[in-house]
């Protein structure tokens, strides 16, 4: 490499947990301290982003915050054409030297935005590097607010968007020992009655705002079919149970 060429940047992918900012890995609260700018996804009805939220403890003052509007929509080809911006902008800051950070909730390729992000840098720049710290998952943080094990012995676990309800676990010929359902609080009554075609609805629990301070364990489902849980709630499905229920 000719000695006047900058050297480019490297992406860091950091999950920030589910909520409590003490579940951010210790890695990645050094890169947090080190990287020349930060960037996280926001909904394009505001710029709020969680995640910087979480993470803001970690955050020098000096270094720069810049949210990027992912649109939540259904039509594919929205979400394309914005994935494309922002992995052009990205690289674009990357090619500039610069290190750079992106935020986002959970695991960063869990259900993530970072996911779709990194597949078009990939695709386009595969020069830059890419690093991706793991992350602790809302459904992890949400079985050690129950005590109640994910998976035991030779057990499934089936992880699955609650978006479109519980169609998916209900077109299953073989059912799952454990199911979680990520993003329940809008379609929580149709998971209900998924998990109850299943056989797992007495044994499932609800958890919401896991491990933070507004946390809510909801260990009677049917308390979810009355009243929709807050936005971010998830489900965790069982065919058997364990033990006796915890009281909270």
């Amino acid at each position: 490499m000719d000695n006047n060429e900058k050297q480019s940047g490297t992406l860091f992918g950091i999950g920030v947990g589910p909520g409590d900012p003490e579940l951010i890995p210790v890695k990645s609260t050094r890169i947090l301290g080190e990287v020349d700018r930060i960037f996280a996804a926001a909904s394009t009805r505001n710029d709020y982003s969680l995640a910087v939220t979480i993470a803001q403890s970690y955050i020098p003052e000096e270094t720069p915050v810049e949210t990027l509007a992912f649109p939540m929509s259904r039509d594919l080809a929205v979400k394309e054409d914005a994935w494309k911006q922002h992995a052009q902008l990205v690289s674009t800051v990357l090619e500039a030297g610069e290190n750079v950070a992106f935020l986002t909730l959970g695991d960063p390729l869990t259900y993530s935005t970072y996911g779709y992000l990194i597949r078009h840098l990939q695709a386009d720049w595969p020069h830059l590097p890419i690093v991706t710290i793991p992350g602790i998952t809302s459904y992890q943080a949400a079985a050690a607010a129950t005590n109640e094990p994910l998976v035991e012995g030779e057990e499934s676990l089936l992880i699955l968007s609650g978006v479109d309800g519980g169609k998916w676990l209900q077109h299953r010929s073989d059912n799952p020992d454990n199911v979680v359902f990520l993003k329940a609080y809008r379609n929580a009554e149709g998971i209900c009655r998924g998990l109850e075609e299943a056989g797992m609805y007495e044994n499932s629990v609800a958890v919401a705002n896991c491990s933070r301070s507004d946390e809510v364990v909801y260990k009677d489902l049917r308390v979810l079919q009355q009243q929709p849980p807050h936005y971010w709630a998830l489900i965790i499905g069982k065919q058997r149970n364990h033990g006796p229920k915890p009281s909270f």
